[in-house]
């Protein structure tokens, strides 16, 4: 018989409390075998985008027919649906409330509402779907119930989009999009983009309170606690300090804006 395939979790719930091992306590009386991993669990409360960027960066790194569940829902006990959604090669389980139109950026997906209550959690609650509805689907889809089965289909996914960068042959207007728990800032502004419009220009990065003449491959080009612009792993333009946190040192938040200035030859 085959294993049954991994099923991830991320949440916003933390470790302080309960919750999280409430989830696994319901997987693993449904499935004790079950393939769990830990994506994250310190999403910031109730942040749709902030879950949305850590899914997508890691998802699609997962074996083929991986379910991903992602309980981020401020909405949770309102009109807006539980849903599985397949996305490439990947399930994910949670609320429709945008997080997976911005997990699959413009990507087809198939989607489907959880109405087959027979999937569900022997609990019912109106505030905690993560363990009365959300944990048991993506159980039961990990061992192989097909997505057909959990109920109507969905035409049209809640949309929720990224902002995106402005760009000329004068600069790149962007924005801060995720900050990571080193105080990185991660902007919209993808290396291909930058490369287009860049070419072989000098060029200058306005972030926060601080003025980078150009980027760099690595901290260590740039002296201890001062900032430093690079390509992170994401593929994006990241602000990073060596040695520091750049959303305190330079002031910046999730949303600002992050300002490309092209020099002239």
């Amino acid at each position: 018989m085959a294993r049954p395939a991994i099923l991830t979790l991320t949440t916003d719930f933390g470790y302080r409390d309960h919750y999280v091992s409430v989830l696994k306590a319901v997987i693993l009386g449904i499935n004790p075998d079950a393939r769990i991993v830990d994506v994250s669990h310190e999403i910031p409360p109730q942040d749709i985008m902030a879950a949305a960027w850590v899914t997508r960066q890691s998802a699609f790194h997962f074996p083929s027919g991986t379910v991903h569940c992602v309980v981020v829902d401020p909405g949770v006990g309102t009109a807006r649906k539980p849903v599985a959604v397949r996305i490439r090669d990947q399930v994910f389980v949670g609320p429709d409330n945008g997080l997976f139109t911005l997990v699959a950026d413009e990507e087809p997906y198939e989607a489907f509402e959880l109405g087959n209550t027979s999937f569900w959690g022997t609990s019912r609650s109106h505030t905690f779907h993560g363990r009365d509805i959300f944990a048991p689907v993506a159980c039961h889809l990990s061992m192989g119930v097909p997505l057909e089965e959990m109920g109507p289909r969905v035409s049209e996914l809640a949309v929720y989009r990224w902002a995106r960068p402005v760009a000329d042959h004068k600069g790149i207007q962007g924005w801060v999009v995720h900050i990571d728990r080193y105080g990185n800032l991660i902007t919209n502004i993808p290396k291909d983009l930058l490369r287009k419009h860049r070419g072989p220009r000098k060029m200058k990065i306005y972030a926060g309170s601080a003025i980078l003449k150009d980027m760099v491959d690595t901290y260590a080009e740039v002296p201890v606690g001062e900032p430093a612009a690079y390509i992170g792993s994401s593929g994006y333009l990241e602000v990073g300090i060596h040695n520091g946190n750049a959303e305190t040192l330079l002031g910046v938040y999730k949303g600002a804006p992050i300002s490309i200035v092209f020099q002239t030859p």
